[in-house]
This record gives C-alpha cells, structure tokens and sequence, in this order.
C-alpha cells in the first residue's frame, strides 16, 4: 500500500460535476492498493495517518495529529500510486491490486480511519473524479506499507 498524505486547509472531489466528498481543514490521502495488501494492513496504515503528527501546536512545531486537531480526511483510491516508471515511458501497473481485490482493501481503510474518531469523505472507487485542494505549508508525506515496493 502506498500513501500520498498531504496536510490541506480544504478539499474536495467530485465525479461527473457532482461532488462526492468535501472536507475542511486535515488531510488529502491518496490511497494506492498493491497487489497482496491486506484490511489490516489497511487499518495500520490509517491509525498511522490519524497520529502522523504534521499539524502545528501554539509554538508552530508539528506536534499534532488529526485526532489532537479535529482535523478531517479525504481519502481518494489512485491505482496510479503503484505505476512503475524505472523503465520506458509507459507505467507498468502490475504491482497494483485488481479493482476487486483494491476497493474492499480502500473501503477498510476509510472505515479504519473513521473508527480512529476522524470524520473521513471518500471519493468514488474506480470513478474519473476531480479532486480540488488547498495544500497547506505545502506539507506532502508519503507513507508505505510493506507491499508497495
């Protein structure tokens, strides 16, 4: 599993013109499933983005989480995140999972994150969706599980 976790100060995506998920101030996380990831591996994952620690406290060091915030998720499902470019032009996509086996694997994480307390919109698996945000600092992270490689 591969995450891109950016700290935004509002977020939204939308399929078709209609929007699906909106958020305020927390984080935007594109979620790429590989091939052989697991629901747990999902929740792991979610409880490390709930405490990822990239929010700043009243002296500006980052020093708080989501959970210590009331911040919110997006979480958005990108197949993309796992395209291999170390050869040719064209990505290869093989170490990314099936819509079958990825999208229970996405809905487990936005369910996990949920169960951390955070308030967590989706976007809709496998849907062309636009996705707006403000980026934040900019702060972008990126977090793997132990599949992505």
């Amino acid at each position: 599993m591969r995450l891109v976790i950016q700290r935004v100060s509002r977020a939204a995506v939308s399929v078709g013109g209609e929007t699906v998920g909106a958020i305020g101030p927390g984080l935007v996380i594109l979620v790429g499933i590989a091939r052989g990831d697991t629901p747990a591996e999902a929740e792991r994952l979610a409880r490390r983005c709930a405490e990822l620690r990239i929010f700043a406290d009243d002296a500006g060091k980052s020093n708080h989480s989501l959970l210590d915030t009331g911040g919110e998720a997006l979480v958005v499902s990108q197949f993309t995140l796992l395209g291999d470019i170390r050869k040719g032009r064209r990505p290869n996509f093989m170490n990314a999972a099936r819509p079958e086996e990825a999208e229970p694997i996405v809905r487990a994480f936005a369910a996990a994150m949920e169960k951390t307390g955070v308030r967590t919109a989706t976007g809709r698996f496998g849907a062309m969706m636009a996705v707006e945000l403000v980026n934040d600092g900019p702060v972008t992270v990126l977090l793997e599980g132990a599949t992505a490689a």
